[in-house]
């Protein structure tokens, strides 16, 4: 079952997986606020989407690679960030669950 909420979706983070019936992106921004890089990035890469675009962008903010976040930022259309890391990945899980 989807998460409907950003508290929800939270509760499932102690959770070992996501659900595989959720969306690529879902499971992405999970491993994301899971805190494993590589597994949200491996899912992410393959997303060719603007949200898939948008986590990606994400993740090589995270990383501090600024340069690369900026890349895949302009193909999902959207500006850099202004706000912190734990700000946009709130509104990445929100924008997901919205969808």
């Amino acid at each position: 079952m989807v998460p409907e909420t950003l508290e929800a979706f939270k509760d499932t983070l102690v959770k070992a997986t996501p659900s595989v019936d959720w969306s690529q992106a879902l499971q992405s921004i999970w491993w994301a606020a899971k805190g494993n890089w590589n597994a949200s990035h491996d899912i992410a890469q393959d997303l060719h989407t603007k949200m898939g675009s948008r986590i990606h962008a994400y993740l090589h903010r995270l990383e501090g690679d600024d340069w690369n976040a900026g890349y895949w930022y302009r193909q999902a259309n959207v500006p850099f960030p202004k706000c912190s890391l734990e700000g946009e990945l709130q509104k990445l899980i929100e924008s997901v669950l919205e969808h």
